[in-house]
């Protein structure tokens, strides 16, 4: 099957006895043994037929064997990283999500050497891997100022030094972007974004095709208990099925709003894989099948007074869903981050992130045009 045809099909079969099309959600917390055959469920902090319907969809999105549900998109890259023993290395891409930032900082804390690089230029991640390294952790685009890392490249030389490859794929989704195809180990979603899709769940999801690594993951999983409920896998599953139409939209609204964002006096530099002054614009258009619908720009006044004015988009962090977001990385997105380490990064305390809907592009190109008028307007009175 293509992949289309696997957003709806897979994890969906037919309900044998009732002929439902679309399974049931199976809410038991515990399973009566005795009434399987063969026994498969015990307990549904390890198992759960609602769950592994989800996990069978995203694996085959991206034709592996293994995915892994979990509870949010944090827990899914603590999993990860609970593997680490102290003593060992992590390089990894150096804008990264708030959240993710802040797993590392856990990791620092029990001795992992975590050391974060611009993945994104090809001298500096060559020189970082060229030691010992235990992990490597990708983030691309990277979140919020869109900077895109070579799977391919950086793979192959965390390979030779014996490192394991985490992407995090949250940004493209899979509808865009398939890291484990480009010689990744593991791809994490944070399934609150794209794959659910309507703001309504939080969930996470390790997908990858090493039967000892998911073993280990698994493991750590119904030990940990970073389970989704029956309800948000279902939603997820549920939302899967419109990723590519969602996801095409989306695109489609960034393109109509980076444009007029160029242009804008109000704007100055504007963070955007499909621009041709993007520094790794050939890269995204060979890796990625489209530059997505996550934009970040300079605001050249008052951040806060524009995130008050615009009325479609809301003022709140996540993407990803059918709503339009604005949100300011500095204050919200990125605040577990140290002031001098977002600014080296290049993470300016001006730095406005834009998640692109499924509304009208010219509405929303209108209300982020007012908006920013207006608040200029505002400052100047």
């Amino acid at each position: 099957m293509r992949f289309d045809t696997k957003l709806v099909h897979e994890g969906q079969r037919t309900q044998v006895g009732t002929g439902d099309v679309i399974p049931p959600i199976h809410v038991s917390a515990t399973f009566d043994q005795f009434a399987q055959d063969p026994a498969r469920y015990y307990y549904a902090r390890g198992e759960s037929p609602t769950r592994e319907n989800l996990e069978t969809c995203l694996a085959a999105l991206e034709d592996v064997r293994f995915a892994l549900a979990f509870s949010s998109g944090q827990a899914a890259a603590a999993a990860v990283l609970s593997l680490l023993e102290p003593g060992s290395r992590v390089i990894a891409s150096d804008d990264v999500y708030g959240g993710t930032y802040a797993l590392f900082d856990l990791c620092r804390r029990r001795g992992v050497d975590v050391r974060q690089v611009d993945l994104s230029d090809p001298a500096a991640a060559a020189a970082a891997l060229a030691g010992d390294v235990d992990l490597v952790w990708v983030e691309t685009p990277t979140n919020p100022l869109m900077k895109i890392t070579d799977i391919a490249a950086v793979s192959d030389a965390a390979h030779r030094a014996g490192a394991v490859v985490v992407v995090d794929n949250t940004f493209a989704s899979p509808a865009l972007q398939q890291p484990l195809a480009a010689g990744a180990d593991v791809s994490l979603h944070s399934t609150t974004k794209f794959i659910g899709g309507h703001s309504d769940l939080v969930g996470g999801a390790l997908v990858l095709d090493d039967p000892a690594l998911y073993q280990r993951l698994a493991e750590h999983r119904t030990v940990v208990g970073g389970v989704p409920g029956a309800l948000d896998c279902y939603l997820a599953h549920r939302g899967l099925k419109t990723l590519s139409l969602r996801v095409a939209r989306q695109v489609a609204n960034a393109w109509a709003a980076v444009e007029a964002l160029v242009a804008s006096p109000f704007v100055g530099a504007v963070h955007y894989p499909g621009l041709p002054d993007h520094p790794q614009f050939e890269l995204a258009a060979a890796q990625m099948s489209a530059p997505g619908s996550m934009v970040s720009f300079e605001y050249l006044g008052d951040v806060d007074e524009l995130l008050r004015r615009t009325e479609l988009f809301a003022a709140a962090v996540s993407l990803g869903g059918v709503r339009s977001l604005i949100e300011c990385p500095a204050s919200m997105s990125h605040r577990p981050v140290p002031r001098e380490v977002r600014l080296r990064a290049g993470v300016v305390d001006h730095l406005v992130r834009l998640s692109f809907g499924i509304e009208d592009p010219a509405d929303l190109v209108e209300d982020l045009s007012a908006a920013m008028a207006a608040a200029s307007y505002a400052e100047r009175s």
